[in-house]
């Protein structure tokens, strides 16, 4: 009886020695690629454990920039009531102010031009050579209802051009001539 059980542990012990060599010589499955829910993951003990990972959530796409949209719709309804808030924050007011394609004054040559009428009959146009806004720009101004007296090239050096930018610039040159502001 008691070599039986002597056989019986030298046959468990080789059992057991058995199923660990077979395990470290079968294949391994490959591991899951990164797209799959199911990866296989390696512990210490060299058992396979799956493990579930959740896909990474997309981030939103982001929506365009205003600067992106098309030009009509930027210069309508955000470039002009942005001028005309900050040109009336100033105290000066703004009788007419206007997106409008036609013959540029003074130079010549048709272009898209937003036209603005200021209080004292003093008129400037912003002028756009493309109807896109990072296009060659141009601004004139005139004064008590004359023709335009001053033409100037407008935003040349900036490499992007932004809602900010763009009034900001407006109202630097309005100040420049002491039309907004107190002066």
């Amino acid at each position: 009886m008691e070599n039986q059980n002597a056989t019986n542990k030298i046959d468990s012990t080789n059992e057991v020695s058995k199923i660990e060599s077979d395990s470290i010589n079968k294949p391994q499955p490959p591991l899951a690629e990164k797209k799959d829910l199911n990866i296989v993951e390696k512990t210490k003990n060299n058992s396979d454990k799956k493990v579930d990972i959740q896909p990474i959530p997309k981030k939103p796409a982001k929506p365009p920039k205003l600067e992106d949209k098309p030009f009509e719709e930027f210069v309508s309804n955000h470039l002009i009531p942005g001028l005309k808030l900050s040109i009336e924050e100033k105290g000066t007011s703004v009788s007419e102010i206007k997106l409008i394609e036609g013959e540029r004054p003074v130079v010549g040559g048709k272009c898209w031009m937003i036209f603005c009428e200021m209080s004292e009959q003093r008129k400037f146009w912003l002028c756009f050579n493309k109807d896109i806004i990072t296009s060659d720009k141009t601004i004139l101004l005139a004064e008590s209802d004359s023709e335009p007296s001053i033409v100037e090239s407008f935003l040349i050096d900036e490499k992007k051009t932004t809602l900010p930018l763009l009034i900001s610039r407006v109202l630097q040159r309005l100040n420049g001539q002491k039309w907004i502001g107190v002066n």
